[in-house]
């Protein structure tokens, strides 16, 4: 963003947390900027409709702090003169990610490869490169965030040049998970993995009365962050403060017995759960997990529920 927008109009298209850092940026530190917002609550997807061609474009791909994911790339006009900036941080190794539509990529090893957090890789089409070597956005630009030097693209990023010694055991630890990915049919093998979980997980919320998926949308519903929530009348009748204090009873109730770590909602988003479904799960464990979920809940119903 630093380096690349500034020579037309910017959308940024936001729908939960992750996004919204990307407003942030746009409105009180990249200035002037030609910018709009366009902006669904949690749980949906903004109208895409909005969005101009002739506009450069910011979004993640999939949202997971909402659950909420981009289903395709059929909005994104093949003749656009605009950029499309995309975070695919948990997406990339989890979706099918239409690479023809998408100018900038960026994505961690954290999220579906299981790896090191703090690594960050970045995919350039282009038309992103032509940008960078044609244009000098008209603010200062931190030396972290420059990718390009007297419009010239800084090549050294993209060979594996560093600005600091980095850990050559994350690197090789990354290197390992790409040969499992690899073993069990590349990233087509990994969306397989993801959907296959989500199926697990999707049946049972369909036969679970207490839960629903916050994304609306079926056909927008991430297949690696599954955000759920809560639906009984009374858990929805409680303030938020009560709502959080008892999803941090559930979720403390399945990490003591080892059943579940970390699952409850981004803080962010409304009290709920939130369960990690990407190809590095195996389908058998979310299999053995929903169960506890069920034994917890009602263990919380029996406390709670009048």
């Amino acid at each position: 963003m630093w380096s690349l927008l500034g020579a037309r109009g910017v959308d940024f298209i936001t729908w939960e947390n992750f996004g919204e850092q990307w407003v942030i940026d746009g409105e009180t530190q990249l200035r002037p900027l030609d910018h709009r917002i366009i902006r669904a609550p949690y749980g949906e997807l903004p109208d895409l409709s909005q969005t101009d061609a002739k506009r450069d474009s910011v979004f993640v791909w999939n949202g997971t702090t909402s659950g909420v994911r981009l289903p395709n790339g059929d909005w994104i006009a093949d003749d656009r003169e605009g950029l499309t900036i995309c975070d695919a941080t948990s997406g990339v190794l989890a979706h099918e990610m239409p690479w023809h539509k998408l100018d900038v990529v960026t994505y961690s090893w954290q999220k579906a490869m299981g790896g090191e957090a703090g690594f960050g890789m970045m995919l350039l089409g282009p038309r992103a490169a032509e940008r960078l070597e044609s244009f000098t956005p008209p603010w200062p630009i931190p030396k972290l965030f420059r990718l390009a030097k007297k419009q010239k693209i800084i090549e050294g990023i993209f060979r594996g040049a560093t600005i600091n010694t980095i850990s050559m055991l994350a690197i090789e630890d990354a290197l390992d998970a790409l040969r499992w990915v690899e073993s069990i049919g590349g990233g087509p093998g990994m969306v397989a993995r993801a959907e296959a979980n989500f199926a697990v997980v999707d049946n049972w919320v369909a036969r679970t009365p207490w839960v629903e998926f916050l994304a609306r949308d079926p056909a927008t519903r991430s297949r690696s962050s599954l955000c759920l929530s809560i639906t009984e009348d009374w858990f929805a009748a409680l303030e938020e403060s009560a709502r959080w204090d008892i999803v941090g009873t559930f979720t403390k109730m399945l990490e003591a017995e080892g059943a579940a770590f970390d699952i409850a909602t981004h803080r962010a988003a409304s009290p709920g759960l939130r369960i990690w479904s990407g190809g590095t799960v195996e389908e058998s464990d979310l299999e053995k997990l929903l169960p506890w979920l069920d034994w917890a809940w009602s263990e919380i119903r029996a406390k709670h529920a009048v």
